[in-house]
């Protein structure tokens, strides 16, 4: 049976939320579904419509009183394209989806599926997302979190559905082209022979720059032919932040030992060419994307042992989790990967592919309940 499903997210820019939107639509669409989006707009809008779906271009994410009057709007959409499946990713579109849910007959109501992202601040305005009639949760961490926070919540209501890469984009052993390493080595000549460590995070407190700079310094003092990468670029609110990280780069006599790269588009090279990728984070991620890219391409990773960072390793490279927030055992981790060689697991589990088909196996699922 051929589904029409609508996903609402307040915006289609660049993110995980984002991406994942995407990718369900192209699975729906290839699968022979009928696929709508409803958001504020972005530059993946015409990715989105070039992929064969339908985008509704509404201001559903925006904080304001006014936003509720969509509910009205929506409830017209849902009735009037026949829609199996209501998609929310987001907390504020969750409300607006819930109200315009509420006012149409049970026998006509689509099923109303909410994914957790994240570990929202536990109040009232966050719960909305435990109210979907099946709620997917994107890691065993974000389980927990939601049935720990909202406790009237229904474990058999939740599913894991982990987020996914595509193999292809992410082979195994991959190396960049020449064009790219030439490129790379003209910028970068003073890496050569260099023990390569990147910490791919955006410029926040929270990320663990400071801790990767005392990595560094550790293991410069034992010896290690090191070199650090900070690839992340720095919103302005975070400028204050960026310039308290290079004072101490001062501090520790690092200047020859950090180059900090900013944003990259080339992240996936830039991994491919590190010797060791860390995750960093002080709090715990709902999902170690960027540990699960680096894995992909055969590059090893150490990370904090929290969150869905840990859910990863555990899968494919136990052997580089680190207890939480503790340099010396990090740096033990890191000085001791650089004088062994690493296996790490082919078999990953973890596929854009097996997200999709999930996702539509619970749709279906859903349906006949």
């Amino acid at each position: 049976m051929a589904l029409t499903v609508v996903q609402v997210l307040p915006a289609l820019e660049v993110g995980g939320v984002e991406r994942g939107t995407l990718e369900i639509a192209s699975g729906l669409v290839k699968a022979g579904h009928r696929s709508i989006v409803i958001s504020g707009g972005g530059r993946l809008v015409d990715t989105l419509v070039l992929e064969g779906s339908q985008h509704f271009n509404w201001t559903i994410g925006k904080k304001s009183l006014f936003t509720f009057i969509l509910a009205i709007k929506l409830r017209k959409l849902l009735i009037r394209e026949s829609v199996d499946i209501l998609h929310v990713r987001s907390r504020m579109p969750a409300w607006v989806c819930y109200l315009a849910l509420r006012s149409i007959k049970e026998n006509k109501r689509p099923r109303f599926i909410c994914t957790v992202h994240g570990p929202y601040s536990v109040n009232g305005y966050s719960k909305i997302m435990t109210k979907g009639d099946d709620v997917i949760v994107i890691s065993e961490f974000i389980k927990d979190y939601v049935l720990n926070n909202y406790t009237e919540t229904a474990e058999e209501k939740l599913s894991i559905i982990h987020r996914g890469i595509d193999a292809k984009e992410f082979p195994y052993n991959y190396s960049p082209n020449d064009s790219w390493i030439k490129e790379w080595n003209k910028n970068y000549a003073s890496l050569k022979d260099k023990f390569i460590i990147t910490l791919p995070a955006r410029i926040t407190r929270w990320k663990g720059q400071e801790d990767f700079l005392l990595i560094i310094s550790a293991l410069k003092k034992l010896g290690v032919p090191i070199h650090g990468l900070i690839a992340g670029g720095a919103h302005i609110r975070r400028i204050k932040f960026l310039k308290s990280l290079k004072k101490q780069v001062i501090e520790l006599g690092l200047e020859n030992e950090i180059d900090f790269i900013g944003h990259r588009d080339d992240l996936k090279e830039i991994m491919a060419i590190s010797d060791i990728v860390l995750s960093l984070a002080k709090k715990p991620e709902a999902f170690g994307r960027t540990a699960l890219e680096s894995l992909s391409l055969g590059t090893p990773v150490v990370a904090y042992d929290h969150g869905g960072a840990s859910e990863v390793l555990i899968t494919l490279f136990p052997s580089g989790l680190t207890p939480n927030n503790n340099i010396a055992k990090a740096t033990k981790k890191i000085a001791s990967l650089y004088k062994t060689s690493t296996t790490i697991s082919m078999k990953n589990p973890f596929t854009r592919q097996a997200m999709i088909e999930k996702t539509i196996k619970l749709y279906e699922k859903s349906l006949i309940k």
